[in-house]
This record gives C-alpha cells, sequence and structure tokens, in this order.
C-alpha cells in the first residue's frame, strides 16, 4: 500500500508546483487522509485534461455507470476537478496545489491543518518559489493607482472582474485552514474570486456564492482596505483570483522569505516614495506585507528588492507614494491560460 501512495506522491509531484518528498512522510499522512486506495490507483489513471466519463472507462475497460460515480464523488471530495457543459460532466487530475487542497475548504480539520502547514516547512513551501514562472501573480486593484498608463487588461483588477460572465467567492482555505490550527488573523473571509467554470466548480460543491460583477468590486475594494494583495492566477484569461495576506498565504508566506521577493513575483510595478512629502506616519509600514519599507530619519524608504508592487501603500497615501509601471524592457507577459502556465512550469521544472 506504501507503493501505492508513494506513486501517488510521485504523479503529484510532476503537477503544477510539485509534491516534493520529506525525510518524515508527512505528505504520504496527508495522502492517505485525503485518497482511499480506489481513489489513488483512479488518480494515477486519469490525464491532467478534462474527459468525460466514457470515454475513461473505456480506455480502462471498466463499466461506465460505476466509474462515472467514482468520479462524480471524488470531484465532490475536491480531489478531480469538474466542468460540466450542456449536462455532461468530464473531470481531470489536478495539482496539489493550486488545487486539491484549495478544493478541502470543507473538509479540512484541525488534523490536515497541521500536516499541511508541517508539510508547507518541510518541503512544500520551497517549492513554491523553485522555478521561474509563478503561479500566482501580483496586480494593483485599480489602474489609478498607476502614474504611467495604459496597462494591460489582465493588470487591472476591476477589468478582470468586467469581463467574466460568472464569479464566485469563497472563504479563503489560508486562513480558513490557519484558524483549524490554532493560527490565522483577522482578515476577511469572503478571498477568493473564481470565473467560469471554476466558480460553478466551487459552487456545484457547496464552496461558493455566485456574485455579480458589482458585488466582486465591492468586495475587493473592502479586501483591498483590509490590507490584502490582489493574486489572480498567473493567466492573461485567469480562472481565479485572491485576496492574501502574508500571515497566512502560503505563496506570500514563501516570498516573505527570500532575500529579493520582487524577482519571483513577475509584477510590473514597484513603489516610489517621494521623500519631500513623506511625514514618516508609517501608515504604510503596517500595510506592506513583504516588509519591504523601513523609516529612516522620519521617511520611509523602500527596499525594491522586497518590493512586490501590489499597491496597498499607495492606496493609503496618494501624496507621498506612487506605483509606478517598470520599463517595457522588465515588463512581463503571463501565458495565455492556465494550461499554458502549468505547462511553463513543468518545462522548468524538468517534467516534460
Amino acid at each position: 500500500m506504501n507503493d501505492l501512495y508513494e506513486k501517488l506522491r510521485a504523479r503529484l509531484d510532476d503537477m503544477g508546483t510539485g509534491f516534493p518528498a520529506t525525510r518524515n512522510g508527512i505528505e504520504i499522512k496527508i495522502l492517505r487522509k485525503l485518497f482511499s486506495e480506489a481513489d489513488a490507483e483512479m488518480f494515477l489513471l486519469l490525464s491532467p485534461m478534462l474527459e468525460p466519463p466514457e470515454s475513461v472507462a473505456e480506455r480502462l475497460n471498466l463499466p461506465i455507470k460505476d466509474t462515472a460515480a467514482h468520479l462524480g464523488a471524488m470531484a465532490k471530495r475536491g480531489l478531480l476537478f469538474r466542468q460540466v457543459k450542456d449536462d455532461a460532466a468530464r473531470y481531470a487530475a489536478i495539482p496539489f496545489v493550486v488545487g486539491i487542497y484549495e478544493f478541502q475548504l470543507n473538509s479540512v480539520d484541525e488534523t490536515l491543518a497541521r500536516d499541511v502547514e508541517e508539510y508547507y516547512h518541510a518541503a512544500l513551501g520551497k517549492s513554491f518559489a523553485a522555478f521561474g514562472t509563478p503561479v500566482m501573480r501580483t496586480i494593483p486593484i485599480n489602474k489609478e493607482l498607476v502614474t504611467e498608463w495604459p496597462i494591460a487588461p489582465y493588470e487591472d483588477v476591476m477589468r478582470i472582474f468586467d469581463d467574466q460572465k460568472k464569479i464566485a467567492v469563497a472563504p479563503c482555505i489560508c486562513r480558513t485552514s490557519a484558524k483549524k490550527d490554532g493560527r490565522g488573523c483577522d482578515k476577511p473571509m469572503d478571498a477568493c474570486f473564481l470565473f467560469g467554470s471554476h466558480a460553478s466548480f466551487y459552487v456545484d460543491n457547496g464552496m461558493g456564492r455566485y456574485i455579480t460583477k458589482e458585488e466582486a468590486k465591492d468586495i475587493a475594494r473592502k479586501n483591498e482596505a483590509a490590507g490584502l494583495v490582489m493574486q489572480p492566477f498567473n493567466a492573461q484569461h485567469t480562472g481565479g483570483m485572491c485576496s492574501c495576506c502574508g500571515d497566512c498565504c502560503g505563496i506570500l508566506r514563501s516570498l516573505k522569505k527570500q532575500e529579493s521577493p520582487a524577482a519571483a513575483v513577475k509584477s510590473n510595478y514597484y513603489a516610489r516614495v517621494d521623500g519631500d512629502l513623506c511625514t514618516g506616519c508609517e501608515t504604510c509600514l503596517d500595510r506592506c506585507q513583504m516588509e519591504a519599507i523601513d523609516i529612516v530619519v522620519d521617511k520611509a524608504i523602500i527596499d525594491l528588492n522586497r518590493c512586490i508592487g501590489c499597491g496597498l501603500c499607495v492606496s493609503t497615501c496618494r501624496d507621498a507614494m506612487r506605483l509606478m509601471k517598470k520599463s517595457e524592457d522588465q515588463q512581463y507577459v503571463p501565458p495565455e491560460t492556465g494550461m499554458e502556465t502549468y505547462i511553463r512550469i513543468a518545462q522548468e521544472r524538468g517534467k516534460i
């Protein structure tokens, strides 16, 4: 049985940001909690490309009815992704992050939260920063914060909402898990926005609720006011966007530990302070999630190696702070789709 779960771990390690092994095997404990042996065997036979139960059953020489029921049950428990179109469901294998872990929103308990936190410190957190293409990226909440226009549609939170046909909001898995583990913070819980088929998946699985574009904008503004960083999935046509804090978010916590978060986050912006207008009020110190700002002789000083261009310091100090657009030769253009993002990551990790 250990061989089965090790095969499952190795398969997950080939996907997304990976699922690295540890000395104490905490990752196997996590998999045993989430996957039955039958689930593990099924996952190992599935593709990351969506396919209907009929195709899976034919390929695996299994009864269609039993296969459809098993795939549906696994998707309901967040072990697979499900897309429904014209009343027909298709299923795909998914990474642990972003994927299986986020889909445990309704089932995460104290044990799973503690095990994932232990795994994060042992291996998982390091894997977030072990490649060039990030899973998530940081953008300012509003183009009005930026000093230089135009900005791309995928760089403007409000424009991203405007471009969606279907939006859902869900509680943050990171803050949910942290609270189960006795940690956490008091930031808003309605923090994860899902679009299109991802929105449908969350709502159908009882993890989120549909909202209008204006409701999404209002929630995003409140989250930004509370000091949360806007992080869409790293794609021009993104399937979701999170409102993240440096205390609970796995990705921001990993960035925070780096010497130069700015180099890893692929933001196209950076903050600049006008020393003549800065009063040294220290509001920006609490707003910055990367500890990129210090007060020296009553003036704010920004470490550009740590600034991730989120604009949190700018929105509360429009007089002294500016959000600057990086030069054209430093501009990062995200992959078109989430699938392209994962392909790039897999190539960089030597998995394909």
